[in-house]
């Protein structure tokens, strides 16, 4: 690398519960620079979230933090040319890259779904994962399933 690598961006925690990972998954909701409105979204999923699932001892956060859990990936594959042929190389995912790859999948699958607010298709798709099923939970099943399939190639890795 010709370059220094850029200093690590220091988050600060949101006002209401105070937790880093709550504004890092708001930042990745954000759309246009409109943080406020990704925070309302996000609060009002967490509520709903709590409505719905009161016969669970837990916080809505804490229900939010195991549905991440319950989504992130532990390996993936990635495409490594080798004499002349592409192979599907199956890597262990950085911590960094886990989290954020959980909370992409789970707001991008929130966004694909059929429903009336994005709060609401966001707290559908957090009792999904905490329950493991949905949508961004099938993804990383894959994303093993995948990684499983490939590992004889487990030797090219680099």
């Amino acid at each position: 690398m010709r370059k220094a690598k850029p200093k690590k961006r220091i988050l600060l925690p949101d006002s209401k519960y105070s937790d880093v990972m709550v504004t890092r998954f708001v930042n990745n909701l954000m759309y246009d620079g409109k943080k406020s409105i990704a925070y309302n979204i996000f609060y009002d999923a967490l509520d709903i979230v709590g409505e719905k699932m009161k016969d669970s001892e837990q916080a809505p956060l804490e229900i939010w933090k195991k549905a991440i859990e319950n989504v992130t990936p532990q390996v993936e594959v990635k495409s490594r040319r080798i004499g002349g042929a592409n192979f599907q190389v199956p890597i262990e995912v950085r911590p960094e890259r886990k989290i954020s790859i959980s909370m992409k999948n789970m707001i991008l699958f929130a966004r694909k779904r059929s429903g009336r607010s994005m709060a609401e298709n966001l707290a559908g798709e957090i009792m999904a994962a905490y329950n493991n099923e949905g949508a961004a939970y099938k993804r990383k099943e894959d994303m093993h399933r995948m990684a499983e399939a490939n590992k004889a190639f487990a030797h090219f890795r680099f």
